[in-house]
């Protein structure tokens, strides 16, 4: 059983973020079949999925940062609160043998990443596109002026 499939739901038409999240997926579904069949190198593997978010979020605040996003807008915001909970169940596991955590976090993670892929993911990516901003070079053709920086997300699911 797969905990989370890539699938067209999940794909946002962005090459380097679909890319990104298809690896995220795997990582997550890796760890998950790990976790259930007792594998000795759980924590490994959790720690290779925390790596790969730690680095995936990174450039989307990059991205964000780039075309005229506050530096606490919701959608980071969010990204910072994933990680905060990554690295606490990890400190769980390890400091209070805690390892019923990993399992109870996957689902939880999957649910959560569906839906933030199709809503402030998928927010960003419109968001790029009028602004004519390419991720490879960084250029950017209709930048946003700093007095109407996006605090939101870009989605209508941001309040």
């Amino acid at each position: 059983m797969t905990l989370l499939a890539w699938n067209d739901q999940l794909a946002n038409q962005h090459p380097q973020m679909d890319q990104t999240h298809q690896e995220f997926v795997l990582l997550l579904d890796a760890l998950d079949i790990a976790q259930r069949e007792g594998a000795p190198d759980v924590l490994a593997r959790y720690d290779a999925l925390v790596a790969h978010t730690v680095e995936h979020f990174a450039q989307e605040d990059r991205w964000m940062a780039a075309t005229g996003f506050t530096p606490e807008n919701c959608h980071s915001n969010q990204h910072r609160q994933v990680l905060d909970l990554l690295g606490e169940v990890r400190r769980r596991v390890v400091e209070e043998g805690q390892t019923e955590l990993v399992p109870r976090l996957l689902p939880e993670l999957a649910q959560w990443f569906e839906q933030h892929a199709q809503s402030m993911d998928a927010a960003l990516v419109f968001h790029m596109s009028q602004v004519g901003y390419d991720a490879a070079s960084g250029r950017i053709e209709r930048p946003i002026q700093p007095e109407a920086a996006i605090a939101g997300c870009g989605s209508s699911s941001c309040s």
